[in-house]
């Protein structure tokens, strides 16, 4: 169901770094151009190749952005809230790069491009933190090539299992966010390759059951991977 911005959103977004020291009229004026839609799981949001009409805000809910190519599918990111995605093609008034649809039920805001790119042009503190934003982006995508490139696959999933633990709070268990088919595009492999890594990364001390996985030996377990945060740290 369509329905314009509710002001009890507003607080929400305006939390987000790009709006948060932009001047209050103009964020009004955002919002009021604004709406938001309630969208179940796998639903397709927007589709690469098509003209970048709205910037999204993640309320509620998780987003994947992906890919395709002759008949294939790769997972690139997962949003979560409360967050924007895919900000370059707004500004730049492109088309869209990469494909979105929901994992789950979600919460999306819809600001119209032409909105944001007006206001960047006339609000200083705005424009800052968009090109802070876009230049943080950039540092990800830096980090994600880096990780594919120089990384084995068995490497690749030590990482990330270590990284989603310390997301989940750093205990020795618990759960992939999502199913292991989506994290072997993620990752860049095969389902059959994924469940070979997570075979041989039972040497180190990993066990999964399902998408439960335990830690058994921490230290074991990093002096493989040898996580670097110069590709594993999202905070630099």
């Amino acid at each position: 169901m369509r329905l314009g911005m509710p002001e009890t959103d507003f607080p929400g977004v305006r939390n987000l770094e790009i709006f948060s020291d932009m001047d209050e009229e103009n964020f009004q004026s955002l919002m009021r151009g604004s709406y938001v839609q309630n969208f179940p799981p796998q639903i397709d949001l927007i589709t690469e190749g098509d003209p970048s009409d709205f910037l999204h805000i993640v309320l509620s809910g998780s987003v994947d952005l992906f890919a395709s190519w002759s008949g294939r599918d790769s997972s690139l990111a997962t949003v979560r809230p409360v967050a924007t995605f895919i900000l370059a093609a707004t500004i730049k008034d492109a088309p869209y790069l990469m494909s979105a649809r929901t994992l789950e039920k979600s919460r999306i805001a819809l600001i119209p491009s032409q909105d944001v790119r007006a206001i960047f042009d006339r609000d200083s503190n705005f424009a800052r933190a968009i090109v802070t934003e876009l230049s943080q982006s950039y540092r990800r995508k830096v980090k994600a090539m880096k990780d594919l490139k120089l990384r084995t696959s068995l490497e690749r999933l030590a990482n990330y299992l270590l990284r989603e633990q310390g997301r989940s709070g750093g205990d020795p268990s618990f759960d992939l966010p999502f199913g292991k088919a989506r994290l072997a595009s993620l990752l860049g492999m095969t389902p059959e390759n994924l469940s070979r890594a997570f075979k041989n990364l039972q040497a180190y001390g990993v066990t999964a059951a399902g998408n439960r996985i335990t830690i058994n030996d921490q230290a074991d377990l990093e002096d493989f991977a040898r996580p670097s945060p110069l590709i594993d740290d999202d905070r630099i």
